[in-house]
């Protein structure tokens, strides 16, 4: 049943990844009713949230990153972590003693890539940098608001209830990333879950090349899929999969260990998976409000104002020009 009644809070401003795109996202909060005061982007009655990676890949990251931190610092927003600034935090911190890496992220010409266009933008600003990455720490990896959450990539219960005992404001310390470097720690387990979302192997030991030139030998799965059939019910990302894989079926064990976020759950907003076409929801209580920004797609947001099911009217966006 919708609810009719009036939310008693503020309005939600919810923003998907920005990715450097610093001009895009000034004209779309300057279209939702946002206006810069002493140098701090606010709305007299809404609040900011945003899905996290802020950083990587765009033009204006430095940019991004003040106008994002500026909006938390004096209340108008709050920002949750994304994969990227889990990345860069990794890169940038040493591996603990008697491990077999120097980094935690170690440096590849993969992870090196995605990294970049930040460390080339902001090494003129290496003070600023080191601030920013001490930042990265204050923000938390979910919100619950209660009637919504956010959470950059995936909602698992199984992992957030026990991480939260743990860390009841939602935010990670050295501690814990350090911890993350041992794969299959509980550290890792909540990164790769909450940060990069459920994945599938691809049968056989197969492999597939994305559109961006990495191998992969996994997939990004949905986590709120009932009754998938076949491995292409389960596909969300913009890479398609070979016909004969997309057409096998799953077999009973994978369905019983697939992650599924409920029809009666609150209302959850994600980024992360570079979405296409006109923003809407993917059902009543979710959205994915990652639309390529980037490259060149959509900067979108979505306004909430207290209703229990998603409208398609309440997403606004910007079209993301060249030189955003």
């Amino acid at each position: 049943m919708t609810q009719t009644g009036r939310h008693d809070g503020p309005g939600y401003d919810v923003i998907g990844d920005i990715h450097g795109c610093a001009r895009t996202l000034e004209q779309l909060l300057e279209n939702m009713g946002y206006a810069s005061q002493q140098g701090v982007w606010r709305h007299p009655q809404r609040q900011a949230l945003f899905l996290g990676d802020i950083i990587d890949r765009g033009p204006r990251i430095r940019e991004s990153l003040h106008l994002v931190h500026d909006m938390v610092e004096a209340g108008s927003a709050q920002c949750i972590m994304g994969n990227h600034e889990i990345n860069a935090l990794a890169w940038t911190t040493p591996a603990p003693a008697g491990s077999s890496r120097q980094f935690i992220r170690e440096h590849t010409e993969r992870s090196h890539r995605q990294l970049a266009a930040t460390l080339e933008q902001m090494a003129a600003w290496p003070d600023e940098w080191e601030y920013f990455l001490e930042w990265f720490y204050q923000l938390p990896l979910f919100l619950d608001l209660g009637e919504i959450r956010l959470v950059h990539a995936c909602w698992d219960e199984s992992l957030i209830k026990p991480f939260a005992a743990q860390y009841p404001d939602g935010r990670i310390d050295r501690e814990f990333l350090e911890s993350a470097a041992e794969h299959g720690s509980f550290a890792s387990q909540v990164l790769e879950r909450l940060l990069r979302g459920s994945e599938m192997r691809l049968p056989h030991g197969g492999t597939m090349v994305s559109k961006d030139g990495l191998v992969r030998h996994t997939f990004r799965t949905k986590f709120w899929e009932e009754e998938p059939q076949t491995y292409g019910d389960l596909v969300f990302q913009p890479d398609a999969l070979p016909e004969e894989v997309a057409s096998r079926p799953l077999t009973d064990s994978q369905k019983a260990e697939l992650l599924i976020y409920g029809s009666d759950q609150p209302i959850l907003f994600v980024g992360h998976y570079w979405q296409q076409g006109d923003p809407h929801p993917i059902r009543p209580n979710l959205a994915c409000l990652d639309y390529s920004a980037v490259k060149y797609g959509k900067l979108v947001a979505y306004r909430w104002d207290g209703e229990q099911r998603l409208q398609r009217n309440n997403f606004v966006w910007v079209d993301v020009p060249r030189l955003a």
